[in-house]
């Protein structure tokens, strides 16, 4: 309240409709603010509390790469940021709110209630958004830092296999790491990577317009093509075996990636080498919350289903390796 208030230099507006808003990570909640005759909405981001403010829990890299983005992303633009503890004890962004939803592929009704060409034209405004991500100059936002190596990100995830739960569901780590390691691209286009590009975080009107690309807290600095690998692996049936990831009625990885090759201009090797790494690093990714959720430190059921695909992402990356 305090907050608000201070911002919109009205001490008599009223903070109403605070809810959390529903995601996998972090802490976000939408609130509104009525001021006069007016009603604002908004979503705040915050990291979780008593962490150290790295990586994914540092909410001001969010707020570096949306201020890096041209108008040609949609994007929400920052209305406040910062890292003052006066207001919430941690920094923070806010954004306004949006009328709209994200595609759900285990099925939401007003997407598969549009047409074949509607949803195909949802996926070229995605992929245009994305090579104009990827294309964006990286040296302009300073603070997400240097470019990660291909094989720093590889070998980064080594420290989340011992403590996954379902360690059998892993088994073909090690020899996935070893071929990804071996088989590096020569050379690959830098810049700023979106890192979880896919359809639970791009936001579209009710009628299929992309009104923006949220959620961008594994954003960084390195080989652009990791986003296309991901969002190619999200949209691979061959991958998946759960139950939240049985909907294929949006255009698929070899579609996905035509476009992207398309839209970029310029011959892109080794694609499949970033798809083997997004199956892989999202085996191990869910081997790992998987065990915060079941020792109660992080609770989220949603790890209970995709857990079925662990062995299929690194059956997938295998496949493509070879």
């Amino acid at each position: 309240m305090s907050f608000c208030r201070a911002k919109y230099a009205d001490d008599a507006l009223a903070v109403i409709d605070v809810f959390k808003m529903p995601g996998h990570a972090g802490f976000a909640y939408g609130f509104s603010v009525e001021s006069g005759t007016n009603l604002h909405k908004w979503y705040i981001r915050l990291p979780p509390p008593n962490v150290s403010l790295k990586g994914t829990a540092d909410v001001l890299r969010q707020v570096a790469a949306l201020g890096a983005m041209p108008d040609e992303v949609p994007h929400c633009a920052v209305k406040w940021s910062g890292d003052d503890p006066h207001w919430f004890g941690r920094p923070y962004f806010i954004v306004p709110q949006l009328q709209g939803d994200v595609v759900r592929l285990d099925g939401a009704a007003w997407v598969t209630d549009l047409d074949a060409s509607t949803r195909k034209d949802m996926a070229r405004q995605a992929i245009d958004a994305l090579v104009c991500i990827n294309k964006v100059d990286w040296k302009q936002a300073p603070y997400l830092g240097a470019p990660v190596a291909q094989d720093a990100d590889v070998v980064r995830w080594d420290r989340f296999v011992d403590k996954a739960a379902e360690p059998q569901s892993l088994q073909l780590v090690p020899a996935v790491r070893e071929m990804l390691l071996q088989q590096l691209p020569a050379e690959a286009p830098v810049g700023i990577f979106h890192g979880d590009f896919q359809w639970s975080n791009l936001f579209y009107s009710k009628q299929g317009k992309l009104l923006a690309v949220i959620d961008w807290e594994l954003v960084g600095v390195g080989a652009v093509l990791n986003d296309i690998g991901w969002f190619a692996t999200f949209n691979d049936p061959t991958a998946w075996a759960d139950a939240a990831h049985r909907g294929h009625y949006m255009p698929q990885a070899e579609e996905l990636i035509a476009m992207y090759i398309d839209a970029y201009g310029e011959v892109l090797p080794d694609i499949d080498w970033y798809r083997a790494l997004a199956a892989y690093k999202f085996a191990i990714i869910t081997g790992f919350n998987l065990m915060l959720h079941r020792r109660g430190k992080r609770h989220d059921p949603m790890w209970e289903t995709t857990k079925d695909s662990m062995q299929t992402l690194l059956r997938r990356a295998h496949e493509l390796l070879n």
